[in-house]
């Protein structure tokens, strides 16, 4: 799975850059993000009117049909060999698809009481793009419209897979836009072929750097929580990830 990310991005307009996206009125909320945690709110890119959009979004899928937001936590992942099958899933994966941007994801090795995090990132310090789906779902309280998303595992690389058995998907940037093209007729169709970007990424596509706890605790979210750890990764974990 993929429980916790980074986008250390400093500024939105490199960010927007970067993705080739327009900027927009929420830039002001945006901020780096060095430890980010189910339920929070992030960003996603889209296509829309052949327009690359990178919107605010909170992370955990709530369906359109749900009555309360308490499911969140339980949709941050979805499986890429089910999701197009899915009920919870599958008409996000037709129509909202998206791409969440980060750099980097964590992973947890070391027994329950010393869990020791491992920072997954790209060699150069570039971006991932993560595959997504999202849902605007209406919240009762407030009548109110909240955009949500979920990010796509699949198996471990080899590098990955040392410490976890799953990872995100991490699509190349020549397959963004088949990724994010949403046909407005045979969409179902279009969809069924995407299945073939939903695989593990190659090993040289991520390397592991064993970072400081202060990872464990959501309330930490600054630069110390990439910290390298006193002791590194040993060699043989260096490479690619979920």
């Amino acid at each position: 799975m993929c429980g916790r990310f980074t986008l250390t991005t400093k500024e939105f307009a490199t960010l927007a850059a970067e993705l080739g996206a327009v900027t927009a009125e929420d830039a002001a909320r945006y901020r780096p993000r060095y430890n980010v945690a189910p339920t929070d709110a992030h960003w996603l890119l889209r296509l829309k009117r052949e327009e690359r959009q990178l919107l605010p979004a909170r992370w955990g899928l709530v369906n359109s049909w749900c009555s309360d937001a308490k499911g969140a936590f339980r949709q941050i992942n979805a499986r890429a060999e089910s999701a197009i099958t899915s009920p919870a899933f599958r008409d996000a994966f037709v129509r909202r698809r998206c791409i969440v941007p980060a750099d980097g994801f964590f992973e947890w090795q070391g027994a329950k009481d010393a869990r020791r995090p491992v920072w997954f990132h790209a060699p150069d310090g570039g971006l991932l793009h993560f595959a997504g789906l999202y849902e605007s779902w209406r919240d009762p309280a407030t009548d109110a419209w909240q955009r949500t998303f979920t990010i796509l595992t699949t198996t471990a690389n080899d590098v990955v897979a040392q410490i976890h058995d799953r990872m995100p998907v991490i699509l190349a940037p020549e397959s963004a836009e088949e990724w994010l093209f949403v046909p407005p007729t045979e969409a179902e169709t279009h969809a069924a072929r995407l299945a073939t970007l939903l695989r593990p990424a190659p090993s040289d596509a991520v390397v592991a750097t064993e970072v400081s706890s202060r990872v464990n605790s959501v309330a930490n979210d600054d630069p110390s929580c990439l910290t390298p750890a006193a002791a590194s990764v040993p060699a043989a974990r260096q490479g690619a990830l979920l």
